[in-house]
């Protein structure tokens, strides 16, 4: 009986450490095309998957059941470490970007999944996400990542501003003007954390640029982003 007693004690010790774990819906507005919006959590307890979803692009209904237009600027969610300022992975159309936990400058990134076929790139719609109706595309962020207990960032930039190793150091800056003739709307939602905020906007810096081609380089998007701005190019005109 006691030990029974005892194995119900350490279940419910183990049930209360997500007890408080919560689905937490933000909207707003970016003020520029290289703006930051930054959000910060933590996770309490056990390790457990986190996840972040944007509905800027295609629109969709978030955790919270409100209905977002589509018709937002092409979101990139970046997932950072609050303590350390480091990155862990970043994600762009749904393809995960994840980064090695030993590299302190610019990266090559195990890219997940890697494009095999970039003549197949306007039809890859992550099967998660509803499609924006006039080009049938895909582009809203979903990251799902294993997490201990400790405090986060996350930001939302527009495509194609990517992260550098460390928030401190700023992102690339986007390509696109205007929204790439979209809004300037957002959607986020943060899954499974606690004490999830809004955090600052600001246009972040720029580093270096031939930093930054490296990094491109080592993902592999110079390829992909020049094949997409042809599409989105040729869409447009249609």
């Amino acid at each position: 009986m006691k030990v029974f007693k005892l194995f119900i004690a350490i279940g419910l010790i183990s049930g209360s450490a997500s007890a408080s774990a919560a689905n937490f819906s933000f909207m707003g507005n970016l003020n520029h095309d290289d703006a930051v919006q930054e959000f910060n959590f933590e996770v309490e307890g056990a390790a457990r998957e986190v996840t972040l979803r944007t509905w800027s692009f295609a629109g969709g209904t978030n955790a919270e059941g409100q209905v977002i237009q589509a018709g937002g600027f092409d979101p990139v969610v970046s997932l950072f470490n609050s303590s350390t300022g480091a990155l862990i992975s970043f994600n762009d159309d749904g393809f995960h970007f994840q980064v090695p936990a030993t590299d302190n400058e610019f990266p090559t990134f195990p890219y997940f999944p890697y494009f095999p076929n970039f003549s197949n790139f306007p039809n890859y719609p992550n099967p998660n996400f509803p499609l924006f109706p006039s080009t049938n595309f895909a582009y809203d962020s979903l990251l799902t990542t294993n997490l201990s207990a400790g405090n986060y960032t996350v930001t939302v930039t527009q495509y194609n501003s990517i992260p550098a190793p460390f928030l401190a150091n700023g992102f690339s800056g986007s390509v696109l003007e205007n929204f790439g003739s979209h809004s300037s709307q957002w959607a986020l939602d943060v899954s499974n954390v606690e004490n999830a905020t809004v955090g600052a906007s600001y246009i972040s810096q720029v580093p270096e640029p031939d930093s930054f081609a490296m990094l491109l380089a080592g993902l592999g998007l110079l390829g992909l982003i020049a094949k997409r701005r042809k599409i989105e190019r040729r869409s447009a005109s249609l």
